[in-house]
């Protein structure tokens, strides 16, 4: 039976069916074959989403969809060129750090890619910059989101786990800057190696009033982690409170915002939390299912029978992980995959924190992992040019994005320091 639930979940993904409705299909397949009562598939559905912390999502998407239209983005990238478009290759630098300060307004890679990748795919093109590179580096960069706090998979993975999502905003913090230095070092070399464009250096005072006015924009993500850390406001309170900030920001500081454009986000960000919410919904009626047939009991056991090795048990995790993330959405990857192979970590004495933080470092490295990493797909669409050049220049970057899995997933101190040392 588990198998006619996998299969059609695969075929619809394999027939690029959205992947909530590949999800809701081969549940209902599988209730209708089994005899169960269809009663359970809104019962299920009802109590993935009735979950509290999970009110703050919609309001964090349309934060980043109010300040994305307010002008964020522009602001953002112009601080970023002031500061390091001196460097050769400054503005390969200008999209890592661009994705770096974005990615607490956005938290998801995709979004990242195509909002940043619109403005700087071009703009590097045009200054000289190799378009297979150019989409490497905004592909890679991007990866960066949904590690550096705040982080929309990390409150799905602190819903899936009830753990703190103040503790995982601050686990991911130092993978995050890890990532994101990891990037530099290695498009500082090549910007050497390819004689890459430098623009001539910003004075002090452009790069005050540069900084002044991106200082709103960046109050946003301050706001929200001192406020949810310092136990001022829940995350879904900081959520609201978020909202109000980007609106008052964009319509009286940017003054980007109008009725117009605000009535379009809102729809935007209806659509996006529909979508999401109804995928939370079917993932918790496909994980009721999986705990039917004794799926994580039966996985745990198989595992821990070919070894009980921590660090081997973390190897084949893993390798799962990137392969899922290579064609899944960090999301939905996360809500399938991470209930099943929390209880294989917890029988190895790996702390749940400590998982959580590698599942989302893994899914979203799965992204720009060739041959069908979706961020590869969306940088390669902007730039207009194929998918195999894309994944053959962004090898370098891949490399770094596996080194820091090595490393927080070796050592859980980078992982868990930060929560220990401020919240405990």
């Amino acid at each position: 039976m588990i198998a006619l639930l996998l299969i059609v979940f695969v075929l619809g993904l394999l027939l690029r069916f959205p992947i909530a409705f590949s999800l809701g299909l081969s549940c209902c397949l599988y209730l209708l074959v089994k005899g169960t009562p269809l009663t359970v598939i809104p019962l299920k559905m009802y109590a993935g989403i009735d979950v509290f912390v999970l009110l703050s999502i919609p309001g964090f998407i349309l934060a980043g969809n109010l300040m994305n239209q307010g002008g964020l983005t522009d602001k953002i990238i112009r601080f970023c060129n002031h500061l390091l478009g001196h460097v050769r290759g400054g503005l390969a630098f200008v999209n890592i750090g661009a994705s770096m300060l974005f990615a607490g307004i956005s938290g998801t890679a995709i979004s990242d890619t195509a909002s940043l990748g619109s403005v700087l795919i071009p703009a590097m093109k045009k200054e000289g910059y190799d378009r297979d590179f150019s989409c490497a580096i905004t592909a890679a960069s991007s990866t960066v989101g949904p590690i550096i706090p705040p982080s929309l998979p990390m409150i799905i993975a602190a819903t899936l786990s009830g753990l703190s999502v103040g503790k995982l905003f601050l686990a991911g913090a130092i993978p995050g800057l890890l990532l994101g230095f990891g990037l530099f070092l290695v498009t500082y070399i090549i910007a050497q190696r390819k004689k890459y464009p430098k623009n001539k250096r910003s004075s002090f005072y452009q790069l005050v009033v540069s900084f002044g006015q991106t200082f709103w924009a960046l109050g946003l993500t301050v706001l929200i982690l001192v406020g949810i850390i310092g136990g001022v406001f829940t995350p879904t309170e900081a959520s609201i409170v978020a909202v109000l900030y980007a609106l008052l920001v964009g319509l009286f500081i940017y003054k980007k915002l109008n009725i117009k454009n605000i009535t379009i986000v809102f729809l935007d960000s209806m659509k996006t939390t529909a979508s999401l919410m109804i995928l939370v919904g079917f993932a918790n009626l496909f994980g009721f299912i999986l705990i039917t047939e004794q799926i994580p009991q039966t996985l745990s056991t198989e595992i821990l029978a070919f070894t009980n090795n921590k660090y081997v048990v973390l190897l084949l995790i893993n390798l799962l992980l990137i392969a899922v993330g290579t064609f899944m959405e960090t999301i939905a990857a996360l809500l399938i995959m991470f209930p099943i192979l929390l209880k294989v970590a917890l029988a190895v004495d790996i702390a749940p924190m400590h998982f959580a933080v590698i599942c989302v470092l893994n899914l979203i490295i799965g992204l720009t992992t060739p041959p069908v990493g979706v961020c590869l797909f969306v940088a390669s669409s902007i730039g207009k040019t194929s998918i195999g050049k894309v994944s053959k220049a962004g090898l370098p970057f891949l490399a770094v994005s596996l080194i820091v899995l090595i490393l927080v997933s070796l050592f859980p101190e980078l992982s868990l320091f930060l929560p220990e040392l401020i919240l405990n």
